[in-house]
């Protein structure tokens, strides 16, 4: 049986011999046999994704329950909770690990046995699609492969990149404001080793073919454990040469177009979410030519411009962002979030907003209770990376009002839900949390303000007794339930950005198959606004008519119908 066509198997060399040279045909012998061993468990595809799709994205114990495994926590709770909101979950990392809430991963085959077991993850899978982490940039140290690295095993001597500390490395693109190499004591010496994010997260050396096969079999077995989605973490900072940033090389995609070109053959369906915080010109090359590559690219700038929306009473920069965009092609879109388990990004708005801009912001979420974490720029001096805050927070300041604040809310996740792509709503949005400012003091970790985990019980009374909570809950989750009603909140949908009013974020999403257009008008300020749209037709959230004269009250949302 052959299992690679020959014309895809040109394809596949081709990357192959920009990666390893000569060494390229025993590689991809080596996919080969892999794409055999899991072909035979191929299944229907699912249909790519429509208007209907919408991911929440939570940890495997953001809700737990004494005595109780926390995945069927997770899913008694959506079964219960949410069923006919979310269609599909976004398990954050749910493997063994030693730190950075999951990302520091031990064993990439098991589950954190804190969480349950694989056939809870596949319980899950029965109701709702379900997206996986490939944290495959790095591992934890203490992970067999890095222990058996360090005990000179010679399997693994080339797992993990040894640097010179003395190599000017100031070119290299840093998340973080620590040191790029860790010393480790090892069997054959002192070594200094590439740790990109952290001492605990030992960078793997996608140059040994070893890497890349081990990876290809381990993304592989998700998709065959119950991931539609997976998502690769931190993927830009995969490939490293000298004298270079390391980040989004040809090589790094090249690893991408393989892994894609892998889970195409033997696990077709899959779609593959690539995650890169960085400005919106790197971000969206992930798409490759738009068929080779990732399926979903994250739309970073969304949340950061949303917020700096609010804060400044004006959509213009929004506004035009949005026109900036280029349609994706038919089976590509973007994975639309304005929170997640980590910060707001700053980087993603580089070159859209000012530096004074970008630091009003840092402010404000300083002013709402919230964190700031930084990242090295390579010369001695460092800059904002993320906004550590719930979103909630970061809208609205203590000492306003509740009432206020769930309009904000609303209203931003109104822009969420009704531009191009597929809404991701992190759980603690969906439930209206608040800042979690104990847990990050206590923890010394900035994120974990964002990261609160929840007691069941608890939440469902405070789901009806808590004002916030429960408004946030309940209207939240009807306006999700509306939009996948609407085929003009098809991924594949036109969008245009109609300048009506800087205060009003207004786009018309138009479906040709279906013919059904909405126009999408939402006031991020706190002035009534009045102006003048050419379209007429239904507000599907108020179910009152409208005509061309628009009233927008502060913070209001509209979905017009045309008619």
């Amino acid at each position: 049986m052959q299992i690679v066509n020959e014309e895809k198997k040109q394809k596949m060399l081709h990357k192959l011999q920009l990666l390893y040279g000569e060494k390229s045909a025993e590689v991809f012998a080596g996919i080969e046999s892999l794409l055999e061993k899991y072909a035979a468990r191929r299944c229907t595809p699912k249909p790519w994704v429509t208007e209907n799709d919408v991911i929440l994205i939570t940890y495997g114990d953001s809700i737990r329950c004494k005595d109780k495994i926390p995945l069927q926590t997770l899913r008694e709770f959506l079964n219960q909770y949410a069923k006919e909101t979310i269609t599909a979950v976004h398990i954050l990392p749910f493997y063994p690990y030693t730190s950075d809430d999951g990302f520091s991963v031990v064993d990439y085959r098991k589950v954190n046995p804190d969480l349950g077991d694989w056939s809870d993850v596949r319980d899950l899978a029965e109701d709702y699609d379900l997206m996986f982490d490939a944290v495959v940039n790095h591992i934890s140290r203490s992970s067999e492969w890095f222990q058996g690295y360090l005990g000179g095993e010679p399997k693994y001597a080339d797992f993990f990149l040894e640097a010179d500390p003395d190599e000017d490395t100031s070119m290299v693109i840093r998340p973080r404001a620590l040191p790029l190499l860790t010393p480790f004591e090892t069997k054959n010496g002192l070594k200094y080793i590439w740790t990109t994010f952290s001492e605990d997260q030992i960078d793997l050396n996608y140059k040994n073919p070893a890497v890349l096969l081990e990876i290809l079999d381990i993304l592989l077995m998700y998709a065959h454990n119950g991931a539609r989605l997976i998502r690769l973490d931190a993927i830009g900072f995969a490939w490293k040469k000298s004298g270079t940033p390391c980040m989004h090389l040809e090589e790094t995609h090249a690893l991408v177009k393989l892994m894609r070109d892998a889970l195409d053959i033997a696990a077709p369906g899959t779609i593959i979410i690539t995650e890169t915080n960085v400005p919106h010109q790197d971000n969206i090359s992930y798409f490759g030519n738009g068929y080779d590559e990732a399926h979903m690219v994250y739309q970073f700038p969304l949340p950061p411009l949303t917020l700096f929306s609010f804060h400044a009473k004006n959509a213009r920069k929004l506004l035009e962002w949005a026109a900036s965009l280029e349609p994706t092609t038919p089976n590509t879109t973007f994975f639309n979030f304005l929170a997640s388990h980590d910060g707001i990004g700053v980087r993603p708005v580089e070159g859209i907003l000012s530096e004074a801009e970008k630091q009003w912001m840092v402010d404000k979420a300083l002013q709402h209770g919230g964190r700031v974490s930084y990242k090295d720029n390579g010369d001695g001096t460092r800059s904002p990376y993320e906004l550590n805050i719930t979103y909630l927070d970061a809208l609205t300041h203590p000492d306003e009002s509740d009432e206020l604040r769930v309009k904000r809310f609303l209203a931003a996740h109104a822009i969420l839900l009704s531009v191009v792509g597929v809404p991701g709503i992190y759980i603690h949005s969906l439930l209206g949390s608040r800042n979690d400012t104990q847990g990050m003091v206590r923890s010394g970790i900035n994120r974990r303000i964002n990261r609160e985990k929840l007691d069941k019980d608890v939440l469902v009374a405070e789901l009806e007794a808590n004002p916030v909570r429960k408004q946030i809950f309940h209207q939240l989750s009807e306006l999700i339930r509306l939009r996948r009603q609407q085929s003009a909140f098809s991924p594949r949908a036109k969008q245009e950005v109609l300048f009506l009013d800087d205060r009003v974020f207004s786009i018309l999403r138009t479906n040709e198959e279906t013919g059904e257009q909405i126009a999408a008008l939402i006031n991020v300020s706190d002035e009534t606004v009045h102006f003048r749209m050419e379209y007429t037709g239904r507000d599907l959230i108020s179910n009152q008519r409208v005509d061309k004269q628009i009233v927008l009250k502060p913070y209001q949302a509209m979905w017009v119908k045309c008619s």
